[in-house]
């Protein structure tokens, strides 16, 4: 990954205090979708890591993954595959594969859904995000991958910031780590 892109990532990366009641500052990326370099590279810089695996397909959480998938796929030349939340507003007609994923760093559980349609038994998928905190909406994802009959080829993120056992058990690689975008 350039370095310019690296320090790109964190100089745009701002905290922002949501206000009276809230126990912790909540990270605004917003600048990163802004700047036409970093999205210019983002895509590239992600599946670097992952081309000698071949990916087949790109599957992405919403909701910045479905602008981080678009982007990995392309510099892939494969296609992408949203998976969806039940309350995205957006949940496809048809058939779909289900898993919900362990509690996150909130305690909370994501429900996420495929189209059963574009997965399928010879595909090799790449997980994207732009957070991966604690790997659980990655582990729902593999679940899925699993009940298609798909192999997950590990997972692209911006940013990592799990326990080094987990992004080695779900070989997680990430552009920069939390402590890099320090408060």
């Amino acid at each position: 990954m350039p370095a310019d892109l690296r320090d790109r990532l964190i100089a745009l990366c701002r905290w922002i205090d949501p206000g009276p009641g809230s126990t912790h500052l909540v990270s605004d990326v917003s600048g990163w979708w802004r700047d036409s370099d970093v999205l210019a590279a983002l895509g590239p810089a992600l599946v670097e890591p992952f081309r000698a695996a071949r990916p087949t397909v790109v599957v992405a959480p919403a909701v910045t993954g479905f602008l981080l998938g678009p982007l990995a796929a392309t510099a892939l030349g494969v296609g992408f595959l949203p998976a969806h939340k039940p309350g995205d507003g957006r949940l496809p007609a048809g058939p779909l594969t289900w898993a919900q994923s362990p509690p996150d760093f909130r305690g909370r559980r994501v429900d996420l859904a495929v189209r059963e349609r574009h997965l399928g038994r010879d595909d090799r998928v790449l997980v994207v995000d732009d957070w991966v905190a604690t790997g659980a909406q990655v582990r729902a994802l593999y679940d899925i991958c699993a009940a298609r009959g798909a192999e997950p080829v590990g997972t692209a993120a911006v940013v990592l910031d799990c326990p080094p056992e987990v992004a080695t058990r779900l070989r997680v690689r990430g552009l920069v780590t939390g402590g890099d975008l320090t408060t």
